[in-house]
């Protein structure tokens, strides 16, 4: 079972980068799907989540708006699409995946399963 978050670089601020979250082993359908930041020295923060309940979505309110999250079950893929985004937004991004849908969306102990994250840089 792994977990694969691809899509980041460098892009200037106001830019968007379109992140993926792809596994082998199992089907990302089946599970909640959260999408987590490290900035340097600190603890990872929740940025959006979507649950296999009706599709619930969770966001951030610092990402509210700008980003969106989405299901590709035919690839096997969760997307994170982010739009409008600034220099704050710079950090590691790392996929999860929850076999039930998380009782607190947040709570990094509810993922079991996380994949190697993807450097996203804005800057100019």
């Amino acid at each position: 079972v792994q977990l694969q978050a691809s899509g980041g670089g460098l892009v200037q601020p106001g830019g968007s980068l379109r992140l993926s979250c792809t596994a082998s082993g199992f089907t990302l359908a089946n599970y909640a799907i959260g999408w987590f930041r490290r900035f340097p020295g600190k603890e990872r923060e929740g940025v959006s989540s979507i649950y296999r309940t009706h599709g619930n979505t969770f966001y951030a309110e610092v990402v509210k708006g700008r980003f969106t999250i989405s299901r590709d079950n035919a690839k096997n893929t969760v997307i994170l699409q982010m739009n409008s985004l600034k220099p704050e937004d710079t950090a590691v991004y790392h996929c999860a995946a929850a076999q039930q849908d998380p009782r607190l969306v947040w709570a990094t102990n509810e993922y079991h399963h996380w994949g190697q994250g993807t450097l996203v840089t804005v800057s100019s």
